[in-house]
């Protein structure tokens, strides 16, 4: 018997001590670039209230928009909510308010364009604006970290896709980890054009990133593709802001992306 429990506690040591970032993390769709990130009881969106298609977009769902505004399972104790910028398919002044409103241990963390606009909804005084982080990042400045809880996030401003066309839009790429467990990164609207990541190449190489949610374009151009796979410090990447119509040459690329609201995956975790 002494040998059979001695057999148990060497199995058990070979193992190792369970790490709580062990935890499994898991990304699930919500519409163009809206994402729910979950890593044990820590939740972050992207980017998940916004009005417009444009009649190109995925939409989020009724049904789903309605429970992420009661804070139904999943979307139940969600700690903060990163937006990339203001346009209307990312971003909804109105329902941004109603939900902080609704939603008291919530934050929200946007550039300050985005803020601007919601103080100009809302009374001066009201307080969810305690709750509420302006990013006022200029291109070329450096990145900015901030601190929710469990939540440890950076915010680096990249133009926004069309450079330098909208060279006006903050759009902000987010570097987000959850309870010192998966390391996400949000680019937003990002331009693939390494003249704005070169830049910040120190910021890029000082942590890993388990996760990447690029824009779709990403993946269509040399540029893109280098700038996931060697420069973003990134062990996968998963696309987002895909067209309801999949683009062909999307579909025919082998690169991973979410299209279907609802849809989840399980993180990789690279750092344990």
């Amino acid at each position: 018997m002494r040998s059979i429990f001695a057999a148990l506690a060497a199995v058990l040591l070979a193992a190792g001590p369970v790490a709580a970032h062990e935890e499994g993390s898991e990304a699930r769709y919500l519409g163009n670039e809206g994402v729910l990130v979950v890593h044990g009881e820590t939740k972050v969106l992207f980017d998940p209230l916004f009005p417009n298609s444009f009649g190109i977009y995925q939409l989020v769902p009724e049904d789903m928009r309605a429970a992420l505004m009661a804070g139904e399972p999943p979307f139940d104790g969600v700690d903060a909510i990163f937006v990339s910028h203001m346009h209307a398919d990312h971003f909804s002044v109105g329902e941004s308010i109603a939900y902080l409103e609704t939603h008291p241990e919530a934050r929200l963390v946007a550039p300050e364009q985005a803020v601007e606009l919601m103080r100009g909804e809302t009374a001066p005084d009201n307080p969810i604006f305690e709750r509420v982080t302006g990013v006022p990042l200029e291109r070329g400045d450096a990145p900015i970290s901030i601190s929710i809880g469990e939540v440890v996030a950076e915010a680096v401003r990249i133009p926004h896709a069309g450079w330098p066309q909208r060279a006006e839009v903050s759009n902000l790429v987010y570097r987000v980890t959850l309870a010192d467990g998966a390391t996400v990164m949000h680019l937003g609207d990002a331009d693939p054009n390494d003249d704005h990541f070169a830049p910040h190449a120190d910021h890029w190489a000082a942590k890993e990133t388990d996760t990447a949610f690029p824009p779709y374009w990403f993946f269509l151009r040399d540029a893109g593709r280098a700038i996931l796979e060697t420069r973003l410090n990134a062990a996968e990447a998963i696309g987002v802001h895909v067209p309801v119509q999949v683009p062909q040459d999307l579909a025919a690329s082998g690169a991973d992306f979410f299209s279907v609201p609802g849809e989840t995956r399980s993180l990789n975790q690279t750092r344990n």
